[in-house]
């Protein structure tokens, strides 16, 4: 190792030093997520050999016995494999391309928005729902839905029609899972589009006024163009996790409603329950390492789709 290469180590390590030094604070906030991430994301990696061992919490990591591949037989050979799959992957596709549209769509609404205390009154309104739990959510739900209390079931029957009963009717399902999605989450992912926005160069809307541009030429030929790298990256990432349905959500609005697992059961709901029958926890980590493997495979063939054709919206 030459004198260079020293110094221009130390160097970088002083720089790292210099900065941690003019921001502390930053690090400060950031250091919870990092020992999160250290903890959770790197120290558990070698728990996934347990996917390939007859585990059993007395023998520990160790001294259990290697299967090979058995413990992915529970899965792939169940009747209800592609069925969950197929939900799994069907969901979370609409909870993407409807998300992303109506995302976008309110954070250019927003950004027309002149008046400071109706944007800050509007913004509050659309994040409020974020912080509620999904098991609230599913009491919000069940007061719309319930053949008995529910408000809409009460409105149509009062309008004289015939209501149905929603938690009977699995077809009903999948919208209303993309509604109460968008309700809950819209809001908070506008935010970032939003960001994006006020930090496009302000020029450019100049120039476009000066040539005559109307505000919706503005936004189609300027504003959308500038925030497709955003919604490239966003939406690589959204793919990643297509094969992860979000638990919490599908078990606190579904719960163990045979009626309604024909279109809302996926993969995570769909284990957890065989995992409490089973209490086998190889078999719940097989489907963790194939819904990672496939999210890899995912999401690295998207970013090679897109840094192909649009460089700028890949995430490497």
């Amino acid at each position: 190792m030459n004198n260079c290469t020293v110094k221009a180590g130390l160097k970088k390590h002083g720089g790292i030093v210099r900065d941690i030094i003019r921001n502390p604070f930053s690090y400060v906030m950031g250091f919870p997520a990092m020992v999160y991430t250290v903890l959770f994301g790197y120290l558990t990696l070698p728990y996934t050999v347990i996917a390939f061992q007859n585990y059993h919490f007395l023998t520990g990591l160790f001294r259990s016995p290697f299967v090979g591949l058995q413990n992915f037989e529970f899965f792939f050979r169940s009747n209800r494999v592609w069925q969950v799959t197929f939900n799994t992957i069907w969901l979370n596709f609409l909870f993407i391309v409807t998300g992303t549209f109506v995302s976008v769509l309110l954070a250019l609404m927003l950004n027309e928005i002149k008046g400071k205390w109706f944007l800050k009154v509007t913004q509050s309104f659309l994040l409020f729902p974020n912080f509620l739990s999904w098991i609230i959510v599913s009491y919000i739900a069940f007061a719309f839905f319930s053949s008995d209390y529910g408000w809409l079931y009460s409105i149509v029957r009062a309008m004289g029609g015939n209501p149905v009963s929603v938690y009977n009717s699995p077809s009903y399902w999948p919208p209303i899972l993309v509604i109460i999605r968008l309700w809950k989450n819209a809001g908070i992912n506008s935010v970032i589009y939003m960001a994006a926005i006020t930090g496009f160069d302000e020029g450019f809307y100049e120039a476009a006024r000066i040539d005559g541009a109307s505000k919706f030429q503005e936004i189609r030929y300027i504003t959308l163009p500038l925030l497709i790298p955003t919604i490239c990256i966003l939406t690589l990432l959204a793919v990643g996790k297509i094969f992860y349905g979000d638990f919490q959500m599908f078990y606190s609005l579904i719960k163990d409603n045979g009626l309604l697992l024909e279109t809302t059961d996926v993969i995570d709901t769909f284990v957890f329950r065989a995992l409490r029958q089973t209490g086998d926890p190889a078999g719940a980590m097989a489907v963790g390492v194939y819904q990672a493997f496939v999210g890899f495979i995912l999401v690295f063939g998207s970013n090679r789709i897109v840094k192909k054709f649009f460089p700028e919206g890949a995430i490497f």
